[in-house]
C-alpha cells in the first residue's frame, strides 16, 4: 500500500522546515509527501524546493537510503480546506495523511508501524468476513485507522495533552471529534463523502468526520500508536470562538430538527454520567440516585 502525506504551508517556513524533515526521517519508502504551499513570501518555497531536489532538507535527518516521491506546487489559495482538497485530488495512494506545516511525525518509523498496522487489520477484516457488517466499506478494507496525538507548545516546550481512543457513537461526534492529522484515511472514502466543505473556515474537518463517521457507515479502527506531535502554540480564544459558532452551523446544517433537539436537551447530561460511571464511588451516586427516585416515587403515590 501506499500512503500520501499532505502537508499545507502559508508563510510558515520554520514550521515547514519541521514537517519536512519529519517526513523525510521516516523509515518507510511508500510515501508519496504532497506539500500545498498558499503563496509563501518567507522563503517557504526555496525550503521546498531544496527539499524536493534532495528527498531531504538535511541528511542527518535520514536514517535509511530510502526515498519518497515529492509533489508540490505553491499558489494562491482560498483558505486551509481549499489547499487540502487540491492535495488529496493530486493524492495517488490508497491511504492519505493531513500533516500541516508545523506539525511532525511522532518518531522515525511511526509510518512504517501504522502502514503495518493496516495491513494486519486489512488481513483481519478479509479473514472475519467483515465486508458483511453493515459498518463496514463493503470491501473487507479499513476505511480510517488513527492512533494519538501528542499536544504540545512550542512557545513553552511542554507536553499539554494526549489525544487517545474516540467513541465510536453520533453523541461523541456531536460534541467531539477525531484528530486528522493521527489519521489515515482512505482515499475513496472522499470519493463517496465529499471534500472538505470550503466554506467553513476552522471546522471543516469535524463535519466531515461527523458525515463520515457519526452519520454514515464508517467504523475507524484506533490503534496505541503515537502517531504526531501537533503544535498547539497556535490556538486562541477567538479560534475557539469561531470553531463553536461554525459547530452550531454544521449541526443545524445536517442533522435532522428533532434529533439535534434531542441532542442539545440530553448530551450535557449523558457526557455528566460517563464521567461519574468512571468514578470510584460512581456506586454510591448510584445508590443517591436510587433512593431519591424511590422518594420521589412514594411522594407522588402518596
Amino acid at each position: 500500500m501506499k500512503l500520501s502525506i499532505i502537508t499545507i504551508n502559508y508563510n510558515n517556513a520554520e514550521g515547514l522546515r519541521k514537517t519536512l524533515a519529519s517526513v523525510a526521517a521516516q523509515t518507510c519508502n511508500n510515501i508519496e509527501h504532497i506539500i500545498i504551499d498558499g503563496g509563501s513570501t518567507d522563503g517557504s518555497v526555496d525550503i521546498i524546493r531544496e527539499y524536493a531536489a534532495h528527498n531531504a532538507i538535511f541528511s542527518s535527518y535520514r536514517v535509511t537510503s530510502a526515498t519518497h516521491s515529492i509533489i508540490w506546487i505553491s499558489e494562491k489559495d482560498n483558505g486551509i480546506y481549499n489547499a487540502m482538497n487540491k492535495g488529496i485530488l493530486k493524492a495517488t495512494g490508497d491511504y492519505i495523511q493531513i500533516l500541516n506545516s508545523g506539525d511532525i511525525l511522532a518518531a522515525n518509523d511511526v509510518t512504517e508501524r501504522m502502514m503495518s498496522a493496516l495491513e494486519s487489520q486489512n488481513d483481519e477484516m478479509s479473514r472475519t468476513n467483515v465486508l458483511n457488517e453493515p459498518l463496514s466499506l463493503n470491501d473487507g478494507k479499513v476505511g480510517i485507522l488513527y492512533g494519538n496525538m501528542i499536544k504540545k507548545d512550542y512557545t513553552t516546550g511542554k507536553i499539554i495533552g494526549k489525544s487517545r481512543e474516540v467513541e465510536y457513537s453520533l453523541r461523541n461526534y456531536y460534541s467531539g471529534t477525531m484528530n486528522h492529522d493521527c489519521c489515515y484515511i482512505r482515499k475513496n472514502l472522499f470519493e463517496t463523502y465529499g471534500l472538505y466543505d470550503e466554506n467553513l473556515k476552522i471546522v471543516s474537518d469535524w463535519k466531515w468526520f461527523l458525515q463520515v463517521i457519526g452519520l454514515g457507515n464508517v467504523k475507524p479502527v484506533y490503534v496505541d500508536i503515537d502517531v504526531t506531535i501537533f503544535d498547539a502554540s497556535g490556538i486562541s480564544e477567538s479560534n475557539l470562538t469561531l470553531r463553536n459558532k461554525e459547530r452550531r452551523q454544521v449541526l443545524e446544517d445536517v442533522l435532522p430538527p428533532a434529533i439535534l433537539a434531542d441532542y442539545d436537551a440530553h448530551a450535557f447530561d449523558t457526557r455528566q454520567m460517563d464521567r461519574l460511571r468512571k468514578h470510584h464511588l460512581y456506586g454510591l451516586f448510584y445508590f443517591m440516585e436510587r433512593v431519591l427516585f424511590k422518594l420521589e416515587k412514594w411522594h407522588i403515590l402518596k
